[in-house]
């Protein structure tokens, strides 16, 4: 494949406290996420679905997003980071992955391909 990545895109799977956190602090942990990232957070919203019954959240950011969705009853909960430019996604992962010590954290990153990276050449 020619060309760059057009940006950095990671999976964090996280088991335990991060499950249990309530949205303001899953606001914060977003916006301090996509700070340490280098990342310009346009907006942030979250949605709690009730008492003890998850939260899911996005933070909107000039270089992409940050999201999470929180599962308590099962003390899961997944976070979604897409980065382009400068940014460094894996600084912002960090951040997540300490905001809750104790509990099991696992990152995939994805190559998301520049757009000359296209197969068809289009």
């Amino acid at each position: 494949m020619a060309g760059g990545a057009a940006g950095q895109h990671l999976l964090i799977e996280c088991f335990g406290a991060h499950a249990s956190l309530g949205e303001a602090a899953l606001e914060s942990l977003l916006r301090r996420a996509a700070q340490a990232g280098g990342a310009r957070v346009l907006s942030c919203h979250m949605h709690p679905f009730g008492a003890a019954l998850g939260v899911t959240g996005v933070a909107l950011l000039a270089e992409s997003h940050v999201t999470v969705h929180t599962w308590p009853e099962r003390g899961y909960a997944a976070f979604d980071i897409f980065m382009c430019g400068g940014c460094d996604a894996e600084r912002a992962a960090e951040v997540i992955a300490a905001a809750a010590p104790g509990g099991e954290v696992r990152i995939r990153a994805l190559r998301r391909p520049a757009l000359d990276d296209r197969e068809d050449g289009e």
